[in-house]
């Protein structure tokens, strides 16, 4: 039987990513990302849900962030893909804890949205563009003619 364990977010950085380098010159880059969902209840008010996931980055991608060729920091919105991983460690106090991670392999900053103006009716509403001064739209002189004898 196959499967599969893909995770794929879109969300914002909660923290700049923090890096960590091991004794062999390895690197492992931390940081959180929060996913925001926003939906109206049964009294129709709006109610915005947040989760907070883990992010672990290793390898060349882990280099490159700690090296300064990818520069993330704390609100970036950012696309991040890899798989998920569970695992348990024990805390300074003895007690055995359980954490969910997205280990990433692709993490790529988005350009943050531009802002959207709210209709009447609570549909975004994006206004159409001016048209450029002097344009005619023109007929499209490879359209058949209506009166042409067409094979279909």
């Amino acid at each position: 039987m196959a499967s599969l364990n893909k995770v794929i977010l879109i969300g914002r950085l909660g923290k700049d990513p923090e890096v960590t380098t091991f004794d062999n010159g390895n690197r492992k880059i931390t940081a959180t990302l929060a996913t925001s969902e926003r939906y109206r209840d049964r009294e129709q008010n709006w109610v915005e849900q947040t989760d907070w996931h883990n992010i672990v980055v290793f390898g060349n991608l882990a280099n490159d962030i700690a090296d300064g060729r990818r520069n993330y920091s704390k609100g970036d919105l950012m696309y991040v893909e890899g798989k998920l991983r569970n695992r348990q460690y024990t805390d300074q106090q003895g007690i055995v804890r359980y954490i969910s991670e997205v280990i990433a392999d692709k993490m790529m900053q988005m350009a943050p949205a531009r802002p959207v103006q709210q209709s009447s009716y609570g549909q975004p509403y994006t206004p159409a563009p001016e048209p450029t001064p002097g344009y005619m739209p023109q007929s499209n002189p490879t359209a058949p003619d209506e009166g042409n004898d067409l094979p279909f």
